[in-house]
């Protein structure tokens, strides 16, 4: 518990505001009773974390927003799909799952799709990206899962062709939602967060060390990439007043 306050201590300095959701241990049976109308604490969280993030700003409000973990494991994926979800079903207006992990995808399992065809077939095509994405279930949701991978792949979300497939799908979506590789491996997740509108970092409790959050933070800051929010993934205790003072 002290790792959590060292944590979340660092993510205040300056002037930037990062708040912090703790959602607990994600998990495929909890997620499945969406459809059903069944309320989970787990639901609840990703809610408050909308509402957060989406529906109380002052200002405009971000419609591409990139969750990153900072260590592999983090449960970042069910996390982006959880948020989408929510999403859709609160605002009514058209979201859009993107898998940016071209290194361990796992978005379009969550919404139990095939990965087919998706971003990195769209990054060599010059066919409309809408083409790529597909509707899932939920309606106003969408998913544009990585598609066919490759060993090069990942050299894909450095193109300049990202950009525009980006603008493309800010113009087709009301809101885009990235799932991206953790922060501490690979440079996509900075990429990616330097064409949206902040970034979503995710921890997981009890596992995730303080050293690489230190340095994600850094290097998100650095970049001048937005942090909006730190959530604290697996979370199974009630996190004390006095660390919700921190944060």
């Amino acid at each position: 518990m002290s790792g959590h306050v060292e944590l979340m201590q660092p993510l205040q300095v300056g002037q930037e505001t990062v708040s912090h959701r703790s959602l607990g241990h994600v998990s495929t049976t909890a997620k499945s009773r969406e459809g059903s109308g069944a309320r989970t604490p787990f639901h609840d969280e990703a809610l408050n974390l909308v509402q957060r993030i989406f529906l109380m700003q002052a200002q405009k409000p971000p419609h591409v927003v990139v969750f990153a973990g900072v260590e592999h494991g983090s449960g970042c994926s069910q996390i982006c799909a959880s948020v989408a979800e929510t999403l859709a079903r609160v605002v009514r207006r058209p979201v859009c799952m993107l898998e940016g992990n071209f290194r361990s995808p796992a978005l379009a399992s969550t919404s139990n799709m095939t990965n087919d065809y998706g971003l990195a077939d769209a990054l060599i095509s010059e066919e409309a990206i809408t083409i790529f994405c597909k509707p899932l279930a939920q309606e106003n949701l969408w998913i544009l899962s990585a598609g066919a991978l490759d060993a090069d792949s990942p050299s894909l979300l450095t193109s300049e062709n990202l950009k525009s497939r980006l603008i493309e799908l800010r113009n087709a979506f009301e809101f885009v939602i990235v799932d991206a590789p953790p922060l501490e491996s690979f440079a996509e997740a900075i990429i990616l967060g330097q064409l949206a509108d902040g970034l979503v970092l995710v921890l997981e409790a009890g596992s995730t060390r303080r050293e690489p959050a230190a340095a994600a933070v850094s290097s998100l800051r650095s970049s001048n990439i937005p942090i909006l929010a730190a959530v604290l993934n697996k979370h199974t205790q009630p996190v004390p007043r006095k660390i919700s003072k921190l944060i």
